[in-house]
Parts: C-alpha cells; structure tokens; sequence
C-alpha cells in the first residue's frame, strides 16, 4: 500500500511540474516553483493543485 502512494506522489509532482514548465512565465519562476513544488512534497501538491496553479501567472510575470 506504501508504495502505491509513493508511486502517486512522482506520478503527481511530474504532471505538476511539466504543468509548470507549460506557462508561460519566465524561466527563473519555473524552476523557483517547481523546486518549490518537489521539496514540499504532499503539502506543496495540495497547495498547488487547490490555489497555486491558477495564480503562478500572476506571481511570476
């Protein structure tokens, strides 16, 4: 079961991070959030997929 959920987590940070690499923000944000997004692991997905995803362009413009 632990590696089920282990197995869910990469599959979920790379949809994530490519998802970041898809926006059009510059280079240096990209790769600051999606450091971000791989160090915080479980709680960085959340706060990604529930608030993040939809702000990044602002943020980082």
């Amino acid at each position: 079961m632990s590696t089920l959920i282990y197995i869910a987590g990469i599959v979920l940070a790379a949809v994530a991070v490519l998802d970041i690499i898809k926006k059009p923000i510059k280079t240096s944000g990209k790769i600051i959030a999606s450091v971000i997004l791989l160090l915080t692991s479980w709680i960085g997905l959340i706060v990604y997929y529930l608030y993040a995803k939809d702000h990044l362009t602002e943020w980082f413009k």
